[in-house]
């Protein structure tokens, strides 16, 4: 008897016919609109497996409904959005995609940094709405990127692709992070130093950390207190990393110059968002790796995690 498992968004055709060679396959048919919290608790009761996304909040009182499940497949690097304890409680295992968007997150990322730097979106609004009359000397000026210093928090493999690119425009890359790379300090030339100096020196700061409870709240008024008036801050990582209170006072009053957000702690953003009525801001719905080939390789890689478990087979990619 094959095993049963549940997919929490419709995904491409393709990767639920391979799913269907070893399994019984239940899908929310919806691609835009989250499964429901009481559907995912019904559906919890009976299935082996589960493909699940960011979006859904595999908690201890969900994961306590489980009797059956063997495996939560996610098609995300980050897990906060699962209870890892309960599930290692429970014997669950848990995957994840990292490495397969590394180098399409640090495409979103460097894009971000460059469309914030030079006010593209802005511009881009400001030609649309008529408002372009005639050129002159300082109209939509923004920061330039080459030869700035580029501060990063986290050096994992996104922080270490995103400071090759950051090499090509001759860019001074320094970094923070739980532990030094010495690896990536010879092969890219970067530094690292403490989170005070990073803040203090870099005219970029980008935030690539894994989400946690340590690092919750990590970029708060404090640490933007310490960036330079003329600073970009650049999120591609998790909302909750950055207290968007403190980036909103900071970004209203001019503390610094401007920020590029593809994350948020509430997500989707509410619209009322006082920091989406500020014209310093670059905001994104999330799409760090939203390239086609990427979200396929992503849906793949979390199928073979989720096969392989269910077949008592050590996956690539395991959390626990």
């Amino acid at each position: 008897m094959k095993p049963t498992i549940f997919i929490t968004r419709k995904i491409d055709d393709q990767i639920v016919e391979k799913i269907k060679e070893t399994c019984e396959v239940d899908m929310w048919p919806e691609e835009e609109i989250p499964v429901p919290r009481s559907v995912l608790e019904e559906k919890v009761k009976y299935i082996d497996g589960l493909f699940c996304l960011l979006t859904e909040t595999i908690d201890k009182s969900l994961l306590e409904k489980a009797e059956n499940l063997k495996v939560v497949s996610n098609m995300a690097v980050g897990y906060n959005n699962i209870d890892i304890q309960t599930a290692k409680e429970k014997g669950i295992t848990v995957t994840n995609t990292p490495g397969v968007l590394t180098q399409t997150t640090a495409d979103l990322t460097f894009a971000l940094l460059m469309a914030t730097a030079r006010r593209l979106v802005e511009g881009s609004s400001y030609l649309r709405d008529g408002e372009w009359k005639t050129w002159s000397p300082m109209q939509l000026t923004g920061q330039d990127i080459h030869g700035a210093t580029l501060g990063i928090i986290g050096m994992g493999r996104i922080g270490e692709a995103l400071a090759k690119r950051a090499l090509g425009f001759d860019m001074n890359v320094i970094y923070h992070n739980r532990s030094r790379k010495t690896e990536a300090e010879e092969k890219y030339g970067i530094t690292y130093v403490n989170m005070d100096q990073l803040l203090k020196e870099s005219d970029f700061v980008c935030v690539l950390t894994p989400y946690t409870k340590e690092t919750h709240d990590l970029i708060s008024e404090k640490e933007l207190s310490l960036m330079k008036d003329t600073a970009i801050l650049i999120n591609t990582a998790r909302g909750g990393i950055v207290n968007e209170e403190a980036l909103y006072k900071a970004l209203k009053d001019r503390r610094i110059w401007a920020a590029g957000l593809d994350v948020f702690q509430e997500e989707p953003v509410p619209l009322d968002h006082p920091i989406l009525s500020l014209p310093n801001v670059v905001t994104l719905p999330h799409i760090g790796s939203a390239s086609i080939k990427t979200r396929l390789k992503m849906a793949d890689v979390a199928t073979d995690n989720l096969i392989k478990s269910l077949k008592n087979e050590t996956p690539k990619y395991v959390v626990i």
